[in-house]
């Protein structure tokens, strides 16, 4: 009996494995607004109803790539910052930058999926909100090591922020200044965005060398951050 589960789990493992990878396909081709359960289906060569024992509605599907989206940009992210450990905050810093956009660069379609335009009828739930958060979660770690060791060159905050400042810093990273958090928050959407005119070709004949531009980029927002540079 433990065999035939066993046979059992590992079917549903490997049919799961290739529903996604047919979903990917039809994301490429057509869109996440046009993903269809029943075109996955035919692909795969299974009925409708087959296929709805491993996805219930197409947004289930959409939720289950769009958790593997997250996760696959995080964990590319939590290994450069595991392979830079002890170097300078900064140097740390940009080679998580780099490797977030790595990895978009060569995962377009998924990462327009996380970072594109909303999905119409799509309402993401909670269970997306973790995986959303570990490229900012590195971010925030790599700015804690440095406040907590060489320290940090705290950028200004205007009165009228300070509020909001509070409340973001108590939700987000209770132990850190409230004016390094709201710099983190600002340097994690601006990254993003560096990569978004990447990915979507808003720096077409305009930046050529991308590499080169990307990474002083990232460096800029480091230092933006608080990050001390070498000496």
């Amino acid at each position: 009996m433990t065999t035939v589960r066993g046979a059992r789990a590992r079917a549903r493992v490997e049919i799961t494995a290739a529903i996604k990878a047919e979903a990917r396909t039809q994301l490429a081709a057509e869109g996440a607004a046009k993903l269809s359960l029943r075109a996955v289906a035919r692909e795969l060569g299974m009925v409708s109803s087959a296929l709805y024992r491993y996805f219930p509605s197409r947004d289930d599907l959409l939720t289950a790539l769009i958790v593997d989206a997250y996760d696959a940009v995080g964990a590319a992210a939590e290994t450069a910052a595991a392979e830079t450990a002890g170097q300078r905050p900064l140097d740390r810093w940009t080679a998580v930058c780099r490797a977030v956009r790595a990895w978009a660069v060569e995962h377009p379609h998924e990462y327009a999926l996380i970072y594109g335009s909303p999905v119409p009828g799509y309402t993401a739930p909670q269970d997306t909100n973790a995986p959303a958060a570990r490229v900012g979660l590195v971010l925030v770690g790599i700015a804690r090591e440095a406040h907590e060791g060489e320290g940090i060159a705290l950028p200004p905050l205007p009165d009228p922020l300070r509020p909001e400042a509070v409340r973001i810093t108590a939700d987000m990273a209770p132990d850190l200044p409230p004016a390094l958090v709201v710099a983190l928050v600002a340097a994690w959407s601006q990254l993003f965005g560096l990569v978004s005119f990447e990915v979507f070709g808003q720096f077409h004949r305009l930046v050529e060398d991308r590499d080169v531009f990307f990474t002083h980029a990232a460096r800029r927002l480091g230092q933006d951050v608080g990050l001390l540079p070498r000496g």
